[in-house]
């Protein structure tokens, strides 16, 4: 065998060991570009709140009152918040494609306010919470059916 052919076999060989997964992170989909695992996640991050205790709770057209449904989300902040007492957050307040801008940022503050009491009235100090409305602005889907709207009618908490 020519020494162009051993080393030709040779790094072949070298890309199927790299390329190689191990079964484990296969099996349960960790590790990868997929995103964080649990054991990269920082504690008291953005990421630990995403993943650990959800980030954010939807509302019905045109309301900025919690659901009873989405109340177990903001609980749930609660008391990670009183675990990581040192984090401060943002709540954002977000809203669909319809209606004015003016609208709809107003009704971004509401919802955004809204949440921030549930957190407050959970134990978690005012001064921990700051409230922001981007209305229209920043919309989390791109479409204009139900769908979309539904995911764009929120109040996202964000660790600063």
């Amino acid at each position: 065998m020519s020494a162009s052919k051993l080393l030709t076999a040779l790094a072949a060989a070298s890309l199927l060991v790299a390329c190689s997964s191990d079964p484990e992170t296969a099996a349960t989909g960790g590790g990868g570009a997929g995103g964080p695992t649990a054991s990269s996640i920082r504690p008291g991050s953005q990421e630990d709140l995403r993943a650990n205790v959800g980030d954010r709770i939807f509302f019905e057209t045109d309301r900025s009152t919690v659901a009873a449904d989405q109340r177990p989300v903001l609980e749930r902040q609660a008391r990670w918040l009183a675990q990581y007492s040192s984090v401060q957050v943002t709540m954002e307040g977000h809203a669909d494609e319809r209606g004015t801008r003016e609208y709809n940022l107003a009704l971004g503050q509401r919802r955004a306010n809204s949440a921030r009491d549930v957190l407050v009235a959970s134990g978690v100090a005012s001064t921990r919470i700051q409230v922001i409305s981007y209305g229209k602005d920043r919309p989390e889907a791109l479409g204009s059916d139900e769908g979309s709207w539904a995911q764009n009618r929120r109040a996202v908490t964000v660790v600063r």
